[in-house]
């Protein structure tokens, strides 16, 4: 096995992109909703290259403040005209229908039906994405072009569906590390044929997931796929005795759009998660965005929600409801790119990276400034593409390794980019010059007394 930031270097981007966005054209036609054969499908694709770990909670199960539902099953749904023509149909699209429709075989005038019809005046040729999991109602979702065009008449509608006591599904996949200190990694199974939102997380946590069982991993790593908030919290609850081996853990959606990459803290705001991710989002060519929390989004909100409270941050590309495809028909293969799911994973494998490798060294010759050549550093550099950044990063390696400063400590202080950092702090440490501390998520349960300073010198 390699580390994770090996593994990264060696990533083949077209590839690894293909392999996702291929992924994503498998799933798309499925229907999905919080419950029901759509995300138990889902949970049997990703099974096949995953190790996972399936829960099936029954319905009128307690969950907090919640209560498991019943399970959603639809088998076919349409609008015909009074001369029989199909004009809406659930085969076409599975937006067409409002997720969790009660069943309804009747026939009814134009003004009744309007009811129950919803679309997007701003986007009159998308259908919207609308569900009513909590209240017992049916409707259909359309073009406003095509709602406009309706005339006026009897229709015959008709959902063949069942709402019944059934389950919630989700799934788990445990990657050991040498630590049992846990890196919560989630994404939502519960949209239909919606690709940034829903699946875009789904396929990109499946490829993330094959490359950390190919890794030698310091943390050990928890992926969830599960319905979102219903599904968040109905975990949550059954984790409850577990929940203090979670020392970090990301959201993960909307991650194929071609918006600049965001992040969204947790509600600690600057905890170890937060910094590292703050840091990958602003580096490169291309640096994103870094929100403030706030209690609305995604299952950031459970995972954050005061009695519970985890270090869990989010990370998309255009935050939810901030492209205009969302929640809409439009949100489909043309949207999603496989460029930008393989951005969106590599930020996230480097993010990873600086949870693995995060450390504070102690400088084991801190009496003016070591020298560098006697050492052969310079020639430990070869191969290096950009031996200036090298040698200036071992100048605050050197500097700020008292035992206090972690590396992405130094990299928030220098500005430089961690994987330099890193680089010259091994360069370093093999050089007799550093001795390395305890990992970053290690001083969660560290005392400060426990940590190594130096003594006053006189």
């Amino acid at each position: 096995m390699e580390r994770l930031q090996n593994l990264l270097q060696q990533l083949d981007a077209a590839q690894v992109g293909a392999r996702m966005f291929a992924l994503m054209e498998r799933l798309y036609p499925i229907c999905r909703s919080i419950t029901g054969q759509g995300v138990r499908q889902t949970l049997d694709i990703l099974q096949e290259s995953l190790p996972l770990v399936r829960s099936e909670v029954p319905t009128g199960t307690p969950a907090f403040d919640w209560t498991v539902p019943n399970e959603w099953t639809i088998r076919d749904a349409w609008i015909k005209d009074s001369s029989g023509v199909c004009i809406v149909d659930f085969k076409r699209s599975n937006l067409h229908v409002v997720s969790y429709s009660i069943p309804v075989h009747r026939r009814l005038g134009l003004r009744e039906l309007k009811e129950h019809l919803h679309s997007d005046p701003e986007h009159p040729d998308w259908i919207p994405y609308r569900t009513s999991y909590y209240r017992e109602t049916w409707g259909f979702c359309l073009a406003h072009q095509q709602l406009l065009s309706l005339q006026e008449g009897e229709y015959e509608v008709c959902i063949d569906a069942d709402l019944r006591p059934g389950s919630l599904s989700y799934a788990e996949c445990v990657i050991p590390g040498a630590s049992p200190s846990e890196v919560l990694l989630f994404a939502h199974t519960c949209h239909p044929s919606l690709c940034n939102d829903n699946l875009s997380g789904v396929v990109l946590l499946a490829a993330l997931g094959q490359y950390l069982r190919r890794s030698q991993l310091q943390w050990t790593y928890r992926l969830v796929f599960a319905p979102a908030t219903i599904g968040s919290i109905t975990w949550l609850s059954r984790n409850q005795g577990h929940l203090g081996q979670i020392k970090a853990g990301l959201i993960v959606s909307v991650a194929g759009d071609p918006g600049a990459i965001t992040y969204k803290r947790s509600r600690h705001g600057n905890s170890l998660i937060d910094r590292a991710a703050a840091n990958i989002v602003c580096q490169g060519e291309k640096p994103g965005t870094v929100l403030p929390f706030s209690p609305w989004g995604y299952d950031e909100r459970q995972f954050c929600s005061p009695g519970i409270n985890l270090p869990v941050g989010r990370i998309t590309r255009s935050p939810n409801g901030a492209y205009p495809q969302y929640h809409t028909s439009a949100d489909n293969l043309d949207l999603v790119q496989a460029e930008h799911l393989t951005d969106s994973l590599q930020r996230i494998m480097r993010i990873l990276c600086v949870l693995e490798s995060d450390r504070r060294y102690l400088n084991l010759s801190p009496f003016g400034e070591p020298q560098l050549g006697r050492r052969g550093l310079y020639q430990m550099m070869g191969g290096y593409t950009n031996i200036g950044a090298l040698q200036h990063a071992l100048l605050w390696v050197l500097n700020y390794s008292d035992g206090l400063h972690s590396l992405l400590d130094i990299a928030e202080a220098s500005g430089m980019d961690f994987q330099t950092l890193l680089h010259a702090a091994e360069l370093a440490e093999q050089s007799g010059l550093l001795s390395p501390g305890p990992l970053s998520l290690d001083l969660c349960t560290i005392s400060g007394s426990e940590l190594p300073t130096y003594g006053h010198t006189t």
